[in-house]
């Protein structure tokens, strides 16, 4: 693996998908680094990853409530853990779980493992509230996908924030999640 300023000279392969995430960081003209590798759907698999990139590798989940009116894009930080209950108090919305996978194909237009703040891009209609967790809001920077797993991104943080949301048109709720009591925050 090894870090790469910007989209790839050659885009021979690469999905769709994934070129109109770069096409649309280049014309808000936020500067990325990326990383290409095998397959990484999970947060384990993404540990050498984070290495390479030096930044925050975020936990995407993507939640509903029960009656799979209402979805959510949850980034929190990928070694702390999650508790629904945690979460449904600050948003109002009881019962949250997974939201299926053909629901993230049908609003983000992403695959399981996947899933990325990107995937907002696709969501014209806005069917997806998007949470953060305050620590991730709190790093300069943050990676991600660009919408397939096999490559990885590094963007300031103020740019999603102040460029990439807006252009989206998704704003953030912030939230607070808490570490487990035997962990502690860094």
């Amino acid at each position: 693996m090894e870090l790469q300023k910007g989209r790839p000279k050659d885009t021979t392969n690469r999905q769709e998908r994934e070129i109109r995430v770069y096409d649309l960081l280049d014309r808000l003209q936020i500067p990325y680094e990326r990383v290409d590798h095998e397959e990484a759907n999970t947060m384990e698999a993404c540990s050498e990853i984070d290495k390479v990139l030096d930044t925050i590798i975020c936990k995407n989940l993507f939640l509903c409530n029960r009656q799979k009116s209402q979805f959510y894009l949850l980034l929190m930080p990928g070694e702390k853990p999650f508790k629904t209950k945690d979460l449904s108090k600050q948003i109002n919305s009881a019962r949250l779980s997974f939201a299926d996978a053909a629901f993230m194909e049908e609003y983000l237009k992403i695959r399981p493992g996947a899933v990325s703040i990107m995937g907002l891009m696709n969501d014209t209609d806005n069917h997806v509230q998007l949470l953060i967790d305050r620590p991730v809001l709190e790093s300069p920077t943050i990676g991600c996908h660009p919408c397939v797993s096999t490559s990885s991104l590094k963007m300031q943080t103020a740019d999603i924030i102040n460029k990439f949301l807006p252009a989206v048109h998704h704003p953030l709720q912030i939230v607070d999640l808490p570490w487990e009591k035997n962990q502690k925050e860094d």
